[in-house]
């Protein structure tokens, strides 16, 4: 018989996996799988054990209490930039799209300061028109946001038809922040309105 107590300690509290338990009890998978559905220990999803294995330190962020007002405006201004621009669809990932540097500059500061976010864990898509140079609209966004160019993802060119109004409010694209991270995402959305 596995103890109880072993058994969730090394499942839940140190985030093993019952292949790692069974190879150091010296036991098969089986026996460890019939002794936790015995002792009635809640087993994690698939997702949350791949979300384990890719994290095993714990979270990458941390979410920072609100401590100065300027703390509060930024922690209302980050969610409301998300509820209204974000894409809340993606299951797995942070995202949120615009053409104004400053907006994608907050919600930057946003995702480093309230949830401890690095900057050089973020990815970031960039979409244009075909009467845009990739180069320069890359070179304006890297440059603005302070990152480097091995986070964005490759370049979308979409096929322009004529020089219009759109044109000039884009004149660098549409840039999208990406964090790919599951929690964080589902986080941010527990804490919008409904």
């Amino acid at each position: 018989m596995l103890d109880k107590n072993q058994l969730e300690q090394m499942y839940a509290e140190e985030g093993k996996s019952m292949q790692e338990i069974a190879d150091l009890f010296g036991c098969s998978l089986n026996k460890v799988r019939y002794w936790m559905d015995r002792l009635k220990i809640k087993r994690r999803s698939i997702s949350d054990a791949i979300y384990l294995r890719s994290n095993p330190n714990g979270d990458p962020f941390k979410f920072n209490k609100p401590k100065t007002i300027a703390d509060v405006e930024l922690l209302g201004l980050g969610l409301g930039l998300y509820w209204g621009e974000g894409t809340k669809a993606s299951k797995s990932s942070v995202r949120l799209g615009n053409t104004d540097p400053k907006l994608i500059l907050k919600f930057v500061e946003f995702l480093e300061r309230i949830f401890s976010v690095n900057r050089g864990d973020m990815k970031f898509g960039l979409q244009i028109f075909s009467d845009i140079s990739p180069k320069k609209a890359l070179d304006f966004w890297a440059e603005k946001l302070r990152i480097n160019k091995s986070q964005f993802y490759k370049v979308i060119v979409t096929q322009s038809g004529s020089i219009g109004t759109y044109r000039k409010k884009s004149e660098y694209g549409v840039l999208t922040v990406y964090y790919n991270n599951t929690r964080l995402r589902d986080m941010l959305v527990d804490m919008l309105p409904t």
